[in-house]
């Protein structure tokens, strides 16, 4: 055993033990954290505004801060960009994330002095948890690639600038850095295939121990390491890869693909990090779902999905969730974001303690004809389909269809096969039985003869990464929604469809 796995194994054990501590505390910790962000937001311009002096309780903050999207938060950013202190937080955002919203355009995350550690913390907190719960700190003494974007940040208002990955990436502590892949160079580059072209070359040589990325870009990666070495599999090459840390998007429609290209055993860890925040993460290789991050200088709110549309939605306390409900998560954050509507929707698979999963954004869905299908279903339909049917997913989207003739409109389903399926009629039917199982209002439609059956339509392989480099989205944390209400992804699609 080297060094670096010798001292992991008594400061995970004393990490995890924390972590085990704050679970039994999750209520107090919030409530503690919500009045600590007010008194520390009340000299700030928008604490003033909003009267934070007088919020002594839940129903008070409540009352004094409305639920604001991005474009809502514009004004005080744009501020904050214009050179004005203490604007949302005391002093200054010491850097901004910036981030491709799917209606805001690009936005600017702020990130504080304070807010910082929960970023990168959390994420040691994540594989510290897997350390003391596995008993494997062996990985710690071998090379770690972290798929992400680059380091270098650029200035907006005089305030140092990239995407979270990359700030991130300036906190790497310096006893990691001789195990962390890629080179800087090479993590610098913008474009994201030549950055990829280079990372396989540096690391295919290595003693990879830890793989860390979002899955579709992940696979990607994969992939060029398979060509570049006549087609084998990742633990032939790696064959000490123990450990693959992910987050960013549902793993599941990757999951089999993933675990065909490795050919071999491989722990999973999974995150939920975001620009605004770290929000949860498994602390537990006994049980599914993530651990809610309750005492890391966020507050937490839902909104049933229900009731986001209403003009008074009801806000819950995290001691008054539910499980099996889907909700909408808003945050308030010791980087001055006040009740931020985040746009993911989770869902909670236990409230003892806190863990949920995402199922999808409230922003990403079809209710064209009232059907309110969301991404955890469509995920759930065709996973399901595709392992009765033996077929492998690469990626896919789905839209309404309304056509010009007298048909009845339809949800058309782009999916890019890595093994298709040998039917595929039906196998389209069966995706459609469980759509209609797992959805009422789509069930309704279809009986009620107001929608007919789905259909798919095969993408050419790699003819979802062609879309994301035609529209200037490839790599790094991007990733192409599972749903849309109009056709605008669709239409994009087409000249990708296989005839």
């Amino acid at each position: 055993m080297k060094i670096k796995s010798f001292l992991a194994k008594p400061y995970a054990s004393l990490i995890h033990g924390r972590i085990l501590k704050s679970r039994t505390t999750a209520v107090a910790d919030q409530q503690a954290i919500m009045q600590y962000l007010v008194k520390q937001g009340s000299r700030t311009a928008f604490g003033l505004e909003h009267k934070f002096d007088d919020i002594k309780s839940y129903e008070d903050f409540k009352a004094a801060i409305p639920v604001r999207d991005y474009e809502a938060f514009k004004p005080y950013i744009e501020d904050i960009k214009g050179g004005k202190q203490h604007v949302l937080w005391k002093g200054r955002p010491i850097y901004f994330a910036k981030t491709s919203g799917t209606t805001s355009g690009v936005k600017y995350i702020p990130i504080s002095k304070d807010s910082i550690n929960n970023h990168i913390d959390t994420a040691r907190n994540a594989l510290l948890c897997y350390m003391a719960e596995s008993g494997n700190t062996a990985f710690a003494d071998g090379k770690m690639i972290f798929l992400s974007g680059s380091p270098t940040l650029e200035r907006v208002g005089g305030i140092p600038t990239g995407r979270l990955s990359g700030i991130v990436n300036h906190y790497i502590p310096s006893y990691l850095r001789k195990n962390q892949m890629p080179s800087y160079e090479t993590n610098c580059i913008d474009d994201w295939e030549e950055k990829l072209e280079k990372i396989v070359s540096e690391t295919m040589k290595e003693n990879m121990t830890l793989i860390s990325g979002i899955p579709p870009w992940m696979q990607m990666y994969f992939d060029w390491l398979a060509a570049r070495n006549d087609g084998k599999k990742i633990k032939e090459l790696f064959p000490n890869l123990q450990v693959l840390v992910h987050g960013g998007v549902n793993f599941e429609p990757y999951k089999a693909k993933l675990l065909e290209s490795l050919g071999g055993e491989v722990d999973m860890v999974e995150t939920y990090p975001a620009s605004e925040g770290f929000f949860a993460f498994q602390d537990t290789v006994k049980g599914e779902g993530l651990l809610l991050n309750t005492d890391s200088g966020i507050f937490f709110e839902f909104i049933p999905v229900s009731e986001i549309d209403k003009e008074h939605p009801e806000r819950i306390f995290l001691q008054d969730v539910k499980t099996d409900v889907n909700y909408v998560l808003i945050v308030s954050t010791n980087a001055g974001l006040w009740g931020y509507n985040m746009g993911d929707t989770v869902r909670f698979l236990s409230t003892d303690p806190y863990r949920l999963v995402v199922t999808g954004r409230i922003k990403h869905y079809i209710s064209a004809f009232g059907e309110h299908v969301i991404g955890e279903e469509v995920e759930h339909a065709l996973m399901a389909a595709a392992t009765a049917h033996h077929a492998h997913i690469t990626e896919f989207t789905v839209a309404p269809k309304i056509d010009a003739t007298s048909e009845l409109p339809y949800h058309e389903w782009f999916v890019e096969f890595e093994q298709k399926p040998d039917d595929l009629k039906a196998f389209s039917l069966e995706v459609d039985n469980y759509m209609r199982n797992k959805n009422i209002y789509y069930n309704d439609l279809i009986n009620g003869k107001i929608l007919q059956p789905l259909k798919i339509n095969q993408v050419q392989k790699s003819g979802f990464i062609q879309y994301m480099r035609s529209i200037g989205k490839l790599g790094g944390q991007n990733k192409v929604p599972r749903l849309s209400n109009d056709r605008i992804i669709a239409d994009a699609l087409q000249q990708w469809v296989e005839v």
